[in-house]
């Protein structure tokens, strides 16, 4: 399995290797562009020398806030975004022991299972919560029953609603073309 979301092949390859990566990549998506989110935890790693849950959750807040803004910035709004990567680290520290991937992983959980444990992390709302969801499931090897209905409508098989769906250049110019769509239709 192997993640082509960011047009980096390295970024990917840290995505497609270390679930914490992907979890902060998905955290990190929200006013920026996706490419630009999930390339993220590379910036994080090679700025920190590290991408542990542990480490990260405990390094000084001012000096992480640093690390967002060196250009590239990690986010456009590095102090909020920083201290919300601190604030799930510290949660996948304490309650996942340091492992992104006992979140869906421990106990053997069905879909509607790890999208309550999704919504209980720092940053996730219903909507990421799903969106990662279904993620995992298109294309990160999860098959707990009852995935697809427990991400809808972003699990539908087929269709270019978000990042869960990105595996090429053709399929993220779907997304975007799906997503400037939804906003006009907003606009009404």
């Amino acid at each position: 399995m192997e993640l082509h979301i960011t047009g980096d092949d390295a970024a990917d390859r840290l995505l497609s290797d270390d679930p914490l990566a992907l979890l902060i990549g998905m955290l990190l998506d929200q006013q920026i562009a996706m490419e630009t989110a999930f390339t993220g935890p590379k910036k994080i790693r090679e700025r920190t020398g590290e991408l542990s849950a542990s480490a990260l959750a405990a390094y000084a807040p001012e000096a992480f806030v640093e690390v967002f803004r060196q250009t590239p910035a990690v986010h456009r709004f590095p102090g909020s975004m920083a201290g919300r990567v601190q604030a799930l680290c510290e949660a996948v520290a304490t309650d996942w022991d340091d492992d992104a991937a006992e979140i869906w992983t421990r106990g053997e959980p069905d879909g509607a299972e790890v999208l309550r444990r999704l919504k209980k992390l720092p940053g996730f709302g219903e909507q990421k919560a799903k969106i990662f969801l279904a993620l995992l499931g298109k294309q990160y090897g999860y098959d707990g029953d009852g995935w697809r209905e427990a991400s809808a409508p972003y699990g539908e098989e087929g269709s270019f609603r978000s990042v869960a769906d990105i595996t090429s250049p053709e399929s993220l110019a779907k997304v975007r073309e799906h997503k400037k769509a939804m906003k006009a239709a907003a606009k009404g």
